[in-house]
């Protein structure tokens, strides 16, 4: 189990004080609740890749929801009549997952391979919030 303790970010974040929480509390929230089991990949800076191992669901069984600033994503399975398990040690068990998504962050995409859930993020930051260069002693702004 890895533990991560983001107390020496906070000295180098102004203003990201709440990302911060949130991602500690949200760390500490699902350190318990291991189903199923997910990778986030950063591709590059405004690219990211969560994937998530559902063995055993079918595409139809899976439900992608981005509501605000949060993406859901839920499993439900079928219940199968008949059959009389010896031993049962694969997980069959209805899951719902949920990422709390930076602002301007939006799901461009989802896939299904080999029993992984791939789900592509995009981080759009508005024209007005690009960064832009500021002129020293008094002069006019330079658009950058």
């Amino acid at each position: 189990m890895r533990n991560v303790d983001f107390a020496p970010l906070y000295r180098n974040a102004i203003g990201f004080d709440r990302l911060l929480n949130l991602m500690e509390a949200n760390s500490a929230k699902n350190s318990s609740a291991g189903y199923p089991p997910y990778n986030i990949e950063q591709k590059d800076e405004n690219h990211y890749r969560i994937t998530m191992a559902v063995a055993g669901f079918a595409e139809d069984q899976l439900e992608l929801t981005q509501k605000e600033n949060m993406l859901i994503v839920r499993g439900e399975r079928q219940e199968e009549e008949g059959k009389n398990y010896v031993y049962q040690g694969i997980a069959e068990r209805d899951f719902e997952r949920k990422f709390q998504l930076a602002d301007y962050v939006k799901v461009t995409g989802a896939a299904m391979e080999n029993g992984l859930l791939h789900v592509d993020l995009e981080r759009e930051i508005p024209e007005a919030m690009q960064p832009r260069k500021i002129a020293i002693n008094g002069q006019k702004l330079i658009e950058g």
